[in-house]
Formats: structure tokens, C-alpha cells, sequence
């Protein structure tokens, strides 16, 4: 966990730095925001920025966007000014820290942002193969390519691998490469020199420096341009990269782990995939198996979810009814575990009674697993899915495939609060793809949801 601090504030943000440190970040100071801008191109990256109120906090975050440096700021102020909490908030801080710095706050916020929150829980048989695997190979320095369905927790395996790696206390800083657009992916990977295309400010360090030392995670790797797999070939064959407009190579020391969550041998046969490039990340395959592969994960994990937005919720920790527990197993959980999280976030904070009940479990398209509990006592969960399935079939007669689509499309983002990339994993398509099919919907007249941040912006829940 790294956190850069901006400003002085009369020491007390050198208390909540001690804060931080005490809690096992690794933390560094700029007193300016050209100080703190300088680090961040430098290749001296952070997961959290915490500074004072007073300096113009709009400024920075506007250039962060700028030059597409994804950074949370926390604003920190002497006194809990209601003013200028509320100023910060709109000028884009996701949230506001009152000093003299109260240590269970600062607590709460490095928790939502550090590798605490991905945690490996599992009771499958199947799952503990896989984590046995990973342990064993964690230590070398394999290229490694993690593959499953959308949501079964690829990313979640990645840090689990670098946590029980010899380059544990090094950085691991992960790429979405299907998030970035095909024309800033390569100077976000290699890093670029000051004008080398437009909107290019100043030099800045790409990934693979900020991550050296460490690993990188290339998040669905099958996203990336054909064109840049022959760059990203060579930085792995030759660990050094060339940054955009640069005039010399430069050395990297790094482990690369990538995942995919399509079939990377087809991508190969349809010409979208380099075959040396598979071959140079598939050193070692882990695949996770589906969430429906591994029933012995779903009570687990579910409890594990409950225990969680209770605490980032404010609420009690509810127990999961009988009932309930069994409709959790008979669901495909097509979405896997993040379905099931986004599920049971959903579950606690509908449910009115003293244990989650079945009325509460809301299905990604807005439907409720009442019609489990209604045919219940007609069989059992064959018997329960297969009217499932007819009350949805039925729903569909008469309908066009685009309707039913724009339909499952908006209620899973309704039922994701509007979060886009939760959204395109359960529905198993890129984040890409989404948003080109939402504007197409919007042009149409119809309403989106409001877009919801994935990380920072649960902090102020």
C-alpha cells in the first residue's frame, strides 16, 4: 500500500502519515502539487493521495485525468470544516479526513484500497488444487497466465501469487488493458517522453518502470491490439521497453502475470492473438474453475460477503436463513463470485428481518429467487431450476433478441448500482463493448444509470 502525502498542515499530516505507516503503508511526501505530479511521472506511483484541503485539489485531479494517472485523493483539514469538506468532495476528492487524524478512519480507508480487501476464501476441493498450485510456483519468476470465466477472481489469484513471491514487498501494479484505449495503452504500459504526441506534458514513467522490481498484472490480455503484443513480446524476451518518442531501450526487472477469460488458442487461430506471445506468458497456466464448479465456495464466500458490507455498511452481521442458503447453491451464478458478491451486498441491505431471507436475494435482472422458494416443496433443485427457467423462457416469447438483451443489460448495471466494470464482468462482455452499447441506448432516448466508481467511491458510503 503506498500513499503520497501533499502539504504540511502543521504536522498533522505527518501524524496521519505515522498513522499510515504504523498500518503498514509505505509512505512519501511532496510539499506541492508539481512535487507530488513529478513523483507520480517519475514512476514513484501510489494508491492513495492525502492532502491538504487548502491546496487546489481540482487542479490536481484535473491533471491526473489529464494525463491519465488513476489516483484516489483523500482531502485532509484541521477542524472538519463542513465548507470546505463539501468543496473538496465536489472538486473530486472521494473523501474528506478531519485532522488532528483520527487512526480508526485512516484505518478504514487504507483497508479500502489495499490488497487486505482481496483475500483468497475458499472450502472447494477444487479451489484449494488450484491455490496449491499457485503456492508452489508463486516463488519462481515464471511468466504465469490465469484464465476462467469472467468474475471466478483472476485478479484476486494475481495478488495471492505476488503476496507469496520473492518480490512480495515490491510494487504490483495492475492494467486493465481492455479499460484503456487502444491509442493510450502503449504509452500506459512503456511510458512516453515530454511531446511526443499531443496532450504529452511531460515525461512520464509507464507501468513496467513503476512496477520494476515487482510484477504487473496485464488484466485481459486477449483486449490488447495485435500491434502492441509485438512490443509487449519483446519486453518480456528482453525485459526492456522503449517508451513512446524515447531514443534508447530501457532494462526492466520485472514478473509478468497476465489473465484472459477467453480462449486464448482461438484468439491465436483467429489472428488476434500473436501465438509466440501465448507461448511466452503461458510458462504456467492457473485456471479457476467457475464458481458452479466449486459449491463448496458459495456458503463460504457468501458468509465472507456478509461479514464485509456489514462493516463498510455500519450494520449488524445477519446470519444466512436455511432457505436462503439453499437458494444460494441452486443459483448457475453465471456472473461467479462477483454476482455472488454484488448478490449478497444487495441481500443485507434489503433484508428486513433478523437473518437473510429469501426475499432479499435479488437476481441480476431484477427478479427475486422467490420462484425457488415457491416450488421448494415440489422437488428438489432440479426440479426447482427447471421451473426457473420455464418462468424465464416464458417472459421472453415475443420479444426481439435486442430487447431481452438491452433489458438484462440495464438491469444488471441497475443491480450493480450503476458500476460499469461490475456490470461487464457478470455479463461476461469488455468494458468496452458495454459503454459502445449504453451510448447506442442513450442516443435512443433511453435512461442510463448513473455510473458508480469501483473502488474509492464506497469509501464515503
Amino acid at each position: 500500500m503506498r500513499v503520497l502525502i501533499i502539504g504540511n498542515m502543521n504536522g498533522e499530516l505527518g501524524a496521519a502519515s505515522k498513522i499510515a505507516i504504523d498500518k503498514g503503508a509505505k509512505v512519501s511526501v511532496a510539499n506541492t502539487i508539481e512535487e507530488a505530479l513529478a513523483a507520480l511521472r517519475d514512476g514513484r506511483g501510489a494508491d492513495l493521495i492525502m492532502m491538504d484541503v487548502s491546496l487546489d485539489i481540482g487542479r490536481l485531479i484535473k491533471q491526473l485525468d489529464a494525463e491519465h494517472i488513476h489516483v484516489p485523493v483523500a482531502a485532509c483539514g484541521i477542524n472538519a470544516d463542513p465548507d470546505q469538506a463539501a468543496n473538496a468532495i465536489r472538486a473530486g476528492a472521494k473523501e474528506y479526513i478531519p485532522l488532528p487524524p483520527d487512526a480508526i478512519l485512516i484505518a478504514a480507508i487504507l483497508e479500502a484500497v489495499s490488497d487486505e480487501t482481496h483475500k483468497v476464501i475458499y472450502s472447494d476441493p477444487a479451489m484449494a488444487a488450484v491455490l496449491r498450485m499457485a503456492d508452489q510456483i508463486a516463488p519462481s519468476e515464471a511468466s504465469i497466465l490465469i484464465t476462467g470465466e469472467s468474475g471466478t477472481g483472476k485478479e484476486v489469484m494475481a495478488r495471492y501469487v505476488h503476496r507469496k513471491s520473492k518480490r512480495a514487498d515490491m510494487p504490483f501494479i495492475s492494467v486493465n488493458c481492455a479499460a484503456i484505449p487502444e491509442n493510450l495503452l502503449e504509452s500506459e504500459l512503456f511510458g512516453h517522453e515530454k511531446g511526443a504526441f499531443t496532450g504529452a506534458v511531460a515525461r512520464r514513467i509507464g507501468k513496467f518502470e513503476e512496477a520494476s522490481g515487482g510484477t504487473i498484472l496485464l488484466d485481459e490480455i486477449s483486449e490488447m491490439d495485435v500491434r502492441l503484443q509485438a512490443k509487449l513480446l519483446r519486453a518480456l524476451q528482453e525485459r526492456e521497453i522503449d517508451r513512446v518518442g524515447g531514443g534508447k531501450p530501457i532494462k526492466v526487472n520485472i514478473r509478468v502475470i497476465a489473465t484472459s477469460n477467453v480462449d486464448l488458442l482461438q484468439a491465436v487461430r483467429n489472428g488476434t492473438f500473436r501465438e509466440d506471445l501465448l507461448y511466452r506468458l503461458n510458462v504456467v497456466n492457473l485456471s479457476i474453475p467457475p464458481l458452479r464448479a466449486r459449491p463448496a465456495d458459495i456458503l463460504a464466500l457468501a458468509k465472507y460477503f456478509v461479514e464485509k458490507y456489514a462493516k463498510a455498511n455500519g450494520l449488524s452481521v445477519k446470519l444466512i436463513s436455511e432457505a436462503s442458503r439453499r437458494l444460494l447453491q441452486v443459483h448457475p451464478w453465471r456472473g461467479n463470485v462477483r454476482e455472488l458478491e454484488n448478490t449478497i451486498h444487495r441481500a443485507l441491505l434489503l433484508s428486513q428481518t433478523k437473518d437473510i431471507e429469501p426475499d432479499a436475494i435479488v437476481l441480476p435482472d431484477g427478479s427475486t429467487q422467490q420462484i425457488y422458494s415457491a416450488s421448494a416443496s415440489a422437488g428438489g433443485p432440479a426440479s426447482r431450476a427447471a421451473s426457473a427457467a420455464e418462468d424465464t423462457v416464458r417472459g421472453m416469447v415475443g420479444r426481439t433478441v435486442a430487447d431481452v438483451e438491452q433489458d438484462l443489460i440495464l438491469n444488471t448495471l441497475n443491480h450493480c448500482l450503476g458500476n460499469r466494470t461490475h456490470a461487464a464482468n457478470i455479463l461476461g462482455i469488455s468494458i468496452r463493448t458495454l459503454r459502445n452499447k449504453l451510448n447506442a441506448y442513450r442516443d435512443t432516448g433511453v435512461q442510463i444509470p448513473n455510473a458508480a466508481g469501483d473502488v474509492m467511491d464506497r469509501i464515503s458510503a
